[in-house]
């Protein structure tokens, strides 16, 4: 990398961060907004060409920050040969037989209500927690055991544990390494017939640039990705308070879930296959080809969950807004924000059970020219509005807005 092209990184670097500490300290609050709960998985195809460097880029990947976290232990899964049916949108038999094998759906169960597996003994910190409800106040009230008790079970179970989802991914390597021989022979070639015309021998530097070539192929990478969301009705909520759930250890109350383990669902919602875009790789360390291997994959994996949070309204996440004059959030490229995305405005409704409701209040859509490129790595390969920190909107309709209020996209 030139002195140039560091200074040039540096000072965007320094931007991005002074902008974020300045939100950060000003406006904490608005981070503070209930979100869907995420478990990834990867496919590894051992017999692939980069299986282990796409693993471990795959493990080192952080979990989008709109989600909450629900991985659980097994991250990933070895598969001898291409998955049945890949390229079909239907249910993948192989993939919803391994999470009904593996009762994948009861230990998700498990971790919401930090369930001891050997004593039985759970607790509703976590619900506490990503519900944003007021500690003292929710335990009281659940200590009444009436109605408003049940409406605050139901308002965790809709919005909180409802909203937990399973992404299996299957990565595959495309192989490039024909292209990128092909583009250096290429360039020695007009290197040469630059030399004879004119008289200049310039043959070293397009050998550099032809040697560049074949050995920065290009890594790319096609995913699919299988959405399942956890089945969390009010016969399942309440079958699991009353014969499972347990403030201390219960040995009957073991048994009885791990009898019936089976009896918690994960439903199949649809799938999505990445385009398998070309990624730059400006900015990335050559001599640590993992990186490249973790950027070729976070772009696909991204662009994936954008695909799908469009696809199926479920999915879709909310943001809150930063600032309203101007209007702004923290959305951009990675979630295929485009100048024609418009964006209902949410304002949370909040009862005297604390149960939550959601009513727009308008709709917003971005300014063309200030779309923020929150891509992985977009900063460090010098994209345009890669140090702006959030998208800047403009009123369709509705109104007023406050710093808060929660947005999300409306399918075109």
């Amino acid at each position: 990398m030139t002195m140039k092209k560091l200074i040039y990184n540096l000072v965007l670097f320094a931007a991005v961060m002074l902008s974020y500490n300045g939100y950060a300290q000003n406006n904490k609050e608005v981070d503070e907004y209930r979100r869907s709960s995420i478990y990834t998985i990867l496919i590894n195809h051992e017999e692939q060409k980069y299986a282990t460097e796409i693993r471990n880029a795959f493990v080192s990947l952080p979990v989008p920050d709109k989600y909450n976290d629900h991985n659980l232990s097994v991250k990933v899964l070895t598969m001898s040969g291409k998955l049945k049916d890949a390229k079909s949108d239907e249910e993948n038999e192989e993939i919803t037989e391994f999470l009904n094998n593996n009762k994948v759906a009861s230990r998700l169960v498990g971790k919401w209500f930090n369930r001891d597996i050997f004593t039985g003994e759970c607790n509703s910190d976590l619900v506490k927690e990503r519900g944003l409800y007021d500690a003292n106040t929710y335990d009281v009230i659940m200590a009444e055991k009436s109605a408003r008790s049940m409406a605050l079970l139901q308002d965790s179970g809709e919005d909180l544990i409802g909203n937990t989802f399973v992404l299996v991914n299957d990565i595959r390597y495309v192989d490039k390494e024909k292209t990128g021989k092909a583009i250096g022979g290429a360039l020695r070639i007009l290197g040469a017939l630059a030399s004879i015309a004119s008289g200049v021998d310039v043959t070293d530097l397009t050998d550099n640039l032809g040697s560049m070539m074949e050995t920065l192929k290009g890594f790319k990478v096609k995913v699919n990705t299988f959405l399942y969301q956890l089945v969390w009705d009010e016969e399942i909520m309440m079958d699991f308070y009353t014969t499972m759930y347990s403030n201390g250890p219960d040995n009957e109350k073991v048994k009885v879930f791990e009898n019936r383990r089976g009896d918690f669902k994960l439903k199949y919602v649809g799938k999505v296959e990445s385009k398998g875009g070309d990624v730059s790789f400006m900015g990335v360390n050559l001599d640590e080809p993992i990186n490249m291997v973790r950027k070729a994959c976070q772009r696909a994996l991204d662009e994936n969950i954008a695909d799908l949070q469009q696809e199926f309204e479920a999915f879709r996440t909310n943001s809150p807004l930063i600032s309203v004059e101007p209007l702004k959030a923290h959305v951009g490229l990675k979630e295929n924000v485009t100048a024609g995305s418009r964006f209902e405005v949410l304002q949370a409704i909040e009862d005297e059970t604390g149960k939550r409701t959601y009513k727009r209040v308008g709709v917003i859509t971005p300014e063309k020219d200030q779309i923020w490129d929150n891509r992985y790595m977009a900063l460090e390969e010098g994209a345009a509005n890669a140090s702006i920190g959030a998208t800047t909107f403009k009123k369709v309709s509705g109104g007023p807005f406050y710093q808060g209020m929660l947005i999300r996209e409306i399918k075109n």
